[in-house]
């Protein structure tokens, strides 16, 4: 009889945000067995329940064309367009299937019954749908209710993934170590409730963890997300590629708390302006397209605009600019800025950037496929290439729906032939072994360590970067990491010490990046 702390299963997939979600619901519903686990207590805590702006759709008829040329002006032409050109053909059909006809999810819709498109920077045209403000969270409700009822999936919640597991790295019979391919079958699983590390066998396995804001000191993302299946992914041999192309979001809520509110983008979409001190536009010096150009160079403008005044902050003033009943269309962020005592239908909403997005991460084809064998990426912590340098508004979710559904349905032909998760592998897979039984995990220490990297990461690797800069955050992280990883042997295994090492291992592969990048270009901007 299997023991609790061994599963076996067709597809694993970890992470369960709409990327992952909406691979195991494609798997699900063609009859595949999935375990799908996740760090947080319920499918719903993450960075797609976030979400406020919208998700692409269609501006019509003959919109592709646009929409990818959209695409490539925002990431500054790095794109990888074969990719770009796939999301803008395929991705509305994506939509439509699962989260208009299969999921219904209530997206607004004009008096006249017509879906109310809205535009955000970079887009030359109206094709964003939209739920108010909170449209991750409408498209979360909806997913994990599909999840959850689903006969085929096992969800595992409070479960930290550790490492993944490949037949060159772990199996002890021979024929796996003398095969020239290495392949991914599964991943060792922290069970958080209990500190057991459970091993988990798969045919396919599937990253879908998200990005890593959380390694900077101010960040729009949910805790867990500190890069961990791209540290993965990057132990087990699978090639990474953009890590240094992070997106700062440029208006997050001005606010002391370690999770910055995001203020979203659509709110300039429907005409507000970012303004100074003094209440004066500035962003018509910067960009031809003033509010509404792209992430990266809104976030620069505000930057030097700080730096020229010796503000702590700027302004977002929806008040004076936009002709609408900003409660009903923005009640999210209307009620959040209530509580920080601004009142945004009729003062101008204090804002600052912060880190948003991960345009890099680990390479995948169109099907969401890895450099190594039987592992998949889809998501944040993939790279398509879609995003290039930079990543246009609302691209994110649209990505993370196709890029799902796509690896799913590749999944499916792969299961055709033979299973990996046979008796030779099950009884080659050892079980894991606690490196160290020396209890020496001090939360002075661990605290002291995440401090240095989210200061190190925002003041050296951040908005703008240079090559002493990056030299000295080389030569702190590098430190770092040695020294976690022999902490990390002597020390009992646990969910902070495993996020300690993920978070300094996913900051140093950023700032390897950064360094070896010396051209300045989208959201990685040199000043040397």
């Amino acid at each position: 009889m299997t023991p609790v702390s061994r599963r076996t299963c067709r597809v694993l997939v970890i992470g369960s945000g709409i990327s992952g979600a909406t691979c195991a619901l494609g798997l699900a519903d063609m009859g595949i067995e999935v375990v799908l686990v996740t760090a947080a207590n319920d499918l719903s805590t993450n960075n797609t329940a976030l979400a406020q702006g919208g998700i692409v759709y269609t501006a019509g008829e003959n919109d592709a064309d646009a929409l990818t040329e959209d695409i490539l002006t925002a990431g500054w032409r790095h794109n990888y367009e074969r990719a770009v050109r796939t999301m803008a053909a395929k991705g509305p059909e994506a939509v439509r299937s699962l989260l208009l006809d299969r999921l219904e999810v209530p997206f607004r819709r004009t008096p006249q019954g017509e879906f109310s498109l809205t535009r955000e920077g970079g887009h030359s045209r109206n094709r964003i749908l939209h739920c108010a403000d909170f449209t991750g969270k409408a498209i979360m409700d909806a997913l994990t209710n599909a999840v959850e009822t689903s006969e085929t999936i096992t969800t595992l919640t409070g479960r930290t993934a550790v490492d993944l597991i490949t037949t060159h790295h772990h199996c002890l019979h021979l024929d796996y170590r003398y095969s020239l391919g290495n392949a991914c079958a599964g991943a060792y699983v922290l069970n958080q409730s209990t500190g057991e590390v459970e091993t988990v066998l798969a045919d396919f396995t599937v990253l879908a963890t998200g990005g890593l804001g959380q390694i900077y000191l101010h960040t729009t993302n949910t805790t867990e997300t500190i890069g961990s299946g791209v540290t993965m992914a990057h132990r087990a041999g699978a090639r990474t590629l953009n890590c240094e192309y992070v997106q700062f979001h440029p208006t997050a809520l001005y606010q002391k708390a370690r999770q910055r509110f995001l203020i979203s983008e659509a709110v300039r979409g429907e005409g507000a302006k970012l303004v100074n001190a003094d209440g004066q536009p500035f962003m018509a010096k910067y960009d031809d397209r003033a509010d509404l150009a792209p992430r990266d160079i809104v976030t620069r403008a505000i930057m030097d605009e700080l730096l020229r005044t010796g503000e702590p902050h700027v302004y977002l003033d929806a008040a004076n600019y936009v002709d609408m009943d900003l409660s009903d269309r923005f009640p999210t962020i209307h009620k959040r800025c209530l509580e920080t005592g601004v009142d945004m239908t009729r003062q101008p909403i204090p804002v600052v950037p912060a880190a948003h997005y991960f345009c890099g991460g680990v390479l995948t084809d169109d099907h969401g496929r890895t450099t190594l064998d039987r592992l998949y990426a889809v998501g944040e912590c993939g790279c398509t290439g879609v995003h290039g340098a930079n990543r246009l508004a609302s691209t994110s979710l649209l990505e993370g729906l196709l890029w799902g559904h796509l690896a799913a349905v590749d999944i499916v032909s792969g299961l055709r032939g033979e299973s990996l998760v046979q008796r030779k592998l099950l009884d080659s897979i050892p079980d894991w072994r606690s490196p160290g039984n020396l209890d020496n995990e001090d939360p002075a220490l661990v605290q002291q360590d995440w401090a240095t990297i989210r200061s190190t990461m925002w003041n050296y690797v951040g908005i703008t970067r240079s090559t002493a800069r990056l030299k000295r955050a080389t030569d702190d992280l590098r430190s770092l990491n040695h020294h976690l990883q022999r902490f990390y042997r002597e020390t009992p295994i646990s969910k902070t010490l495993v996020d300690l090492f993920h978070g300094c291992q996913s900051a140093y592969l950023v700032t390897i990046a950064a360094l070896r990048n010396p051209k300045s270009l989208g959201c990685h901007h040199r000043d040397d």
